[in-house]
């Protein structure tokens, strides 16, 4: 009799196991299905609202202004916004190094909005100021060419998603302007009198820039032992080759008899001292330039035509003069 009771007992046992095993794949599988659900009402929600992560892009780089003391930088970046709501542009955080260092960097504050459905370019304004960068930097020389990287995080606040963060990056190469120096080689007559002497002035340009310098105008006042005389503007394309000389003749006219007794000493052609300054305008690869040229304390000779011997000079320019 108890042999047969054992068989009833495992049976009632194994209907109990069997019904909560059915329980619990009926609740898995009914989760699975809310599960499926609300993934599948989420789809369709924002399928039909059209909420998604923005995108941006660095569509460009520019240089507006660039001198011996600074250089002013604008990075354009291309937002577009998915959504049918605007998104505002929280924060902006940018940063410009070269080779790992940095060269200045920056956050700019409730940036704005950018519209639904739409596009829009904001405008990232930098300033490099050298004597930072110079001072930070004893490896960075004036005139050399430095390689730049700038990387930029837009942090954005979208609906449903939250905040979100674009990272963006662009290289590129900046340069370290130098300013030419200058130097008046010579002075040649071409008509000589005590009313009024026209000359040339045979100038020396010294371009110390790893960048060539396109010359689109050259403004210049000039003093011959501390007589001014006078000042000019010359339009002339001239290219002046980086790292290298370039020689250019420039006219100027004045009245010896302002010189006093000074002239003597130019006419024997003893060196004459003179001090130039002036601006010059240059296109570069990087943009527009007006840099400043300077000498003082200089020493020049004054020739006659095209003659090269002191003597010979000195007799005509005398006999001229008589």
């Amino acid at each position: 009799m108890a042999s047969s009771d054992n068989p009833e007992i495992k049976e009632v046992r194994v209907d109990r196991e069997n019904k909560e095993e059915d329980k619990e794949e009926e609740k898995g599988g009914f989760m699975e299905k809310v599960k499926d659900f609300i993934q599948d009402i989420g789809e369709k929600i924002e399928g039909a609202i059209g909420f998604g992560k923005p995108t941006a892009d660095v569509t460009g780089v520019h240089i507006p202004h660039i001198n011996l003391e600074k250089a002013e930088i604008v990075v354009d970046v291309l937002i577009t916004n998915p959504n049918p709501v605007p998104i505002p542009l929280v924060d902006i955080d940018y940063l410009i190094e070269s080779d790992g260092r940095k060269l200045v960097s920056g956050l700019i504050p409730d940036a704005g909005t950018i519209h639904a459905h739409g596009s829009e370019t904001v405008k990232i304004p930098v300033v490099l100021i050298y004597d930072d960068i110079k001072s930070t930097y004893k490896d960075i020389e004036p005139g050399s060419i430095i390689p730049y990287k700038i990387r930029v995080a837009l942090i954005v606040d979208v609906p449903i998603l939250g905040r979100l963060t674009l990272p963006l990056e662009k290289t590129g190469e900046i340069p370290v302007p130098y300013k030419p120096d200058v130097d008046v080689e010579k002075i040649k007559f071409e008509k000589f009198s005590f009313e009024e002497t026209t000359a040339n002035l045979h100038l020396k340009l010294d371009n110390k820039n790893d960048f060539d310098l396109g010359l689109n105008a050259l403004d210049y006042q000039i003093w011959l032992t501390d007589v001014s005389i006078g000042s000019a503007e010359l339009t002339q394309s001239t290219k002046l080759a980086k790292r290298g000389i370039t020689s250019m003749q420039l006219p100027i006219s004045f009245k010896p008899k302002d010189f006093g007794s000074a002239l003597w000493d130019m006419l024997r052609g003893r060196g004459t001292g003179y001090t130039i300054k002036g601006n010059i305008d240059v296109d570069t690869p990087f943009g527009n330039m007006k840099l400043p040229i300077s000498r003082e304390g200089g020493t020049t000779r004054l020739k006659k035509g095209d003659d090269d011997d002191d003597g010979e000079d000195y007799a005509r320019i005398q006999k001229t003069v008589k």
